[in-house]
């Protein structure tokens, strides 16, 4: 047979045939890759922080390069989360305490900027807001359940991940004031 013969649906059978050889050879793959590989960046204490740029509820673009040489408190939550509600009053308090010396960087996880704000006046609240809408820092910080907190050295390195609700008994302010 020539392949100046082949009809148009011969052509598009082909090149279904060849796209779907191709993507079970991916997955083959990647299910027999290394877990280390799949997982990307390892978000573990003592490890580099994945660099990331989002836009802030106020329209202002951050990146947490732009932090290096300051310790950053990076917080995951969502309005609907119970326990990110209560710990919430606290990481305020914490942020007034610390603004000079630590940058806090509130990450909102899949809420609209109108239920963000309405929550942030409700709860008067003063901090800054990261909207991920569509869950792609939670994801590049490897975050499967609210609220996750994760303090970044000086150096953009972990200090600590704490996965679930803070409370007053942790040493979050000593921990603050060591680095």
């Amino acid at each position: 047979m020539s392949f100046k013969k082949l009809t148009l649906r011969q052509w598009l059978t082909a090149l279904i045939a060849i796209t779907a050889i191709m993507v079970t050879i991916g997955v083959i793959l990647y299910q027999t890759a290394d877990p280390q590989q799949k997982r990307g960046t390892n978000i573990e204490e003592g490890r580099p922080a994945p660099e990331f740029t989002a836009t802030e509820l106020t329209g202002n673009p951050i990146s947490l390069n732009q932090y290096r040489g300051k310790v950053v408190l990076l917080n995951f939550w969502a309005s609907w989360c119970a326990p990110c509600v209560r710990e919430m009053p606290l990481l305020n308090d914490i942020t007034q305490l610390y603004a000079k010396d630590v940058q806090a960087i509130f990450i909102n996880v899949g809420e609209s900027k109108g239920t963000i704000r309405e929550f942030m006046e409700q709860h008067q609240l003063d901090f800054n807001v990261v909207v991920d809408a569509t869950g792609k820092l939670s994801g590049m910080f490897k975050v499967t359940g609210l609220p996750a907190t994760m303090i970044i050295d000086r150096e953009g390195n972990f200090n600590r991940i704490l996965w679930g609700e803070l409370s007053e008994d942790m040493p979050i302010k000593q921990w603050l004031e060591e680095l």
